[in-house]
C-alpha cells in the first residue's frame, strides 16, 4: 500500500516536470522567434545609419572647412584689429599730451613746473612708443589680410560680397599705413611736443649760470631737479630723431653761459696775441696781463670747465652708453682753451728780453702745477687735442725760458763797448743789473722752477733724465756761466782802460 502511494506521487512529480519542460520549450521556441525579429530591425537600423553617414559625411566637410575658414579669416583680421586699437590708445594719449603741455607752460613755481615737465615728457615718450608700435604693427596686418584675401579669391571659399569687403579693407589700411603713420610721426601732434620739448630744454639750460666770482664754487649747475628734467628732454629728443639738434644746442648755450662767465673777470688782454702784438706792449701792461692770464687760466680750467663737465655727463650721459657727452663738453671747452693757450703761445714767440724770464717762470710753474688736473679734466680720446695743445705750449715755455736766460748770458758777454767804469768809482749799472737778475733768479719762488725747465730742457734734447741733486746743479752751472760773462766783461773794460792809459803817458 505505502509503494502504490509513492509511485503515485513520482508519477505525478514527472507529469509536472513533463509539463514545465514543455512549456520552456515553447517560451524558448518564442525567444527565439523574437530574437530574429529584433535582429532583423537592427540591420534595417544599421542600413539607415549607414545611409545617414554617407548623407551627413559631406555636411561634416563643409563644417570643418568652414570652421577652417573663419580661423584663418579670424587670424588674418586680429592683427588689424589690434592696430585699431592702437590707434584708439594715441588719441587718447593726444588729449592727454595737450593737457599736459599746457600745465607745463603755466607760470607757476619753479618746482611745480619741472616736475609738470617730468609729466609731459613722460606724455611725449608714450606718444613715441604708441607711433612705433602702430608702426611696427602695420606691416604684419597688412601682410596677413592680404594673404588671406588672396586665398580666398583663389579658392572661392566664400561668397564675392565677404570677399569684396576684405578687399576694401585691406586697400584702406595700406593707405592709413602709408601716410597717418608718417603724419602721425613727422606732422601731428608729436612733432609739436618735441618742438616744444627743445624751448624748454634752451630756456633751462640757459637758467643755469656760473654765479658770482667763482671763490666758493662747488663745480655743480642746476638743482638735482633742474638735471634730471634736462637729462629725460635730452634723452626723449635723441630717442625721436632730434639727437643732432639737442647737442648744438646744448653746446651753444653751454658755451655762451661758460664765456660770459669768464668775461666778468674783465679779460682784455686776451685780444692781444700775436708776438708782434705783444712785442709793443708795454712791460707793465704785459706783466700785469701775464699775471692775470695765469690766474684766469686756472680759474677756466679748475671751476668753470669743471662745472661744465660736470653737467654734459649728468644731462648727456644716459644717451648712447656715454660716448655723446664728452665730445659735447670738449666742443664748449676747446674755443675758451683756445683764446688762452693762443696769448700764452703768443708770449712765448714774443722777443726774448731778459725781463721775460721771471714772467715765463711763473707761466711754467703755474702750467706744471695744472698739468695733473687738466689731465683729469680732458682724459679720453675726446681731450687728446686739448692735452697736446698743453704739452705745446709747455714745451713754447720751456724754450723761451732756456732762450732768455742764454741770451742774457750771451749780451752780457757781448756787451763789450769800451766805455769805462763809472769815474765815482760805483759798480756799472750792467753789473748792478745782471747781479740783482741773478739774485731773484735764486730766489725760492723762481729756483726751483728754473732747475724744472732747465732740466726739462736736457732731457728733450739729450733723454737724460737727472735727479733733483742734479737739477739744482744744472741751475748753479748756469748761474756761474753768467757770473763769468760778467767776469769776462769787467776785465775786458779794464784792460781796454790800461791799453789806453798806457797809450796817453807813453812817450
Amino acid at each position: 500500500m505505502d509503494l502504490t502511494n509513492e509511485d503515485d506521487q513520482t508519477f505525478i512529480k514527472l507529469q509536472t516536470s513533463h509539463s514545465n519542460l514543455k512549456t520552456l520549450l515553447k517560451t524558448s521556441t518564442k525567444l527565439e522567434s523574437n530574437y530574429e525579429k529584433i535582429d532583423q530591425k537592427f540591420e534595417t537600423i544599421q542600413e539607415n545609419l549607414n545611409m545617414a553617414s554617407k548623407t551627413v559625411a559631406p555636411l561634416q566637410s563643409l563644417s570643418i572647412a568652414n570652421r577652417a575658414l573663419d580661423t584663418r579669416i579670424n587670424r588674418a583680421i586680429s592683427p588689424a584689429l589690434s592696430l585699431l586699437q592702437s590707434f584708439k590708445h594715441f588719441e587718447s594719449l593726444q588729449k592727454a599730451s595737450r593737457t599736459a603741455s599746457k600745465l607745463s607752460s603755466e607760470n607757476k613755481p619753479t618746482t611745480k613746473r619741472l616736475k609738470n615737465l617730468i609729466k609731459y615728457v613722460d606724455r611725449v615718450n608714450k606718444l613715441h612708443e604708441s607711433i612705433g608700435s602702430i608702426s611696427r604693427e602695420c606691416e604684419p596686418a597688412v601682410h596677413k589680410l592680404q594673404e588671406v584675401v588672396e586665398f580666398l579669391s583663389r579658392t572661392k571659399a566664400t561668397d564675392h560680397y565677404r570677399t569684396e569687403r576684405l578687399r576694401e579693407t585691406l586697400a584702406t589700411l595700406k593707405v592709413v599705413c602709408e601716410t597717418e603713420v608718417d603724419s602721425m610721426r613727422f606732422d601731428g601732434i608729436l612733432d609739436e611736443a618735441l618742438m616744444n620739448l627743445q624751448d624748454e630744454f634752451e630756456g633751462l639750460l640757459q637758467k643755469l649760470r656760473h654765479e658770482g666770482q667763482f671763490g666758493d664754487y662747488d663745480g655743480c649747475l642746476g638743482s638735482d631737479l633742474e638735471v634730471e628734467v634736462l637729462g629725460r628732454i635730452s634723452e626723449t629728443l635723441a630717442a625721436n630723431d632730434c639727437l643732432d639738434i639737442c647737442i648744438d644746442m646744448f653746446v651753444k648755450v653751454r658755451y655762451r653761459r661758460a664765456a660770459k662767465a669768464l668775461m666778468r673777470l674783465n679779460p682784455d688782454y686776451l685780444k692781444i696775441y700775436t708776438p708782434e702784438e705783444i712785442d709793443e706792449m708795454e712791460w707793465e701792461s704785459l706783466e700785469t696781463a701775464i699775471a692775470l692770464w695765469i690766474q684766469h687760466f686756472d680759474l677756466a680750467v679748475k671751476t668753470v670747465l669743471v662745472s661744465e663737465k660736470n653737467l654734459s655727463n649728468r644731462v648727456l650721459g644716459n644717451i648712447m652708453d656715454g660716448i655723446i657727452w664728452p665730445e659735447c663738453f670738449i666742443k664748449i671747452a676747446d674755443k675758451i682753451m683756445a683764446v688762452f693757450f693762443r696769448f700764452g703761445e703768443g708770449v712765448a714767440r714774443s722777443n726774448k728780453e731778459p725781463q721775460k724770464l721771471f714772467k715765463l717762470l711763473d707761466m711754467f710753474d703755474s702750467l706744471e702745477k695744472l698739468k695733473s688736473d687738466f689731465s683729469g679734466i680732458f682724459e679720453g680720446e675726446a681731450g687728446a687735442d686739448i692735452c697736446s695743445r698743453f704739452r705745446e705750449l709747455e714745451k713754447l715755455v720751456v724754450h723761451a725760458s732756456t732762450r732768455v736766460f742764454w741770451e742774457f748770458g750771451l749780451q752780457i758777454e757781448g756787451n763789450q763797448d769800451g766805455l769805462p767804469p763809472p769815474q765815482d768809482g760805483s759798480v756799472p749799472k750792467l753789473v748792478r743789473y745782471a747781479t740783482n737778475y741773478l739774485k731773484n733768479l735764486a730766489m725760492d719762488s723762481y729756483s726751483a722752477p728754473m732747475a724744472r725747465v732747465l732740466k726739462t730742457e736736457q732731457l728733450w734734447k739729450n733723454g737724460i733724465f737727472s735727479n733733483t741733486e742734479n737739477d739744482q746743479d744744472l741751475l748753479k752751472d748756469a748761474i756761474l756761466n753768467v757770473m763769468e760773462a760778467i767776469v769776462r766783461n769787467i776785465e775786458y773794460k779794464n784792460h781796454a782802460i790800461t791799453i789806453r792809459c798806457s797809450r796817453k803817458y807813453s812817450p
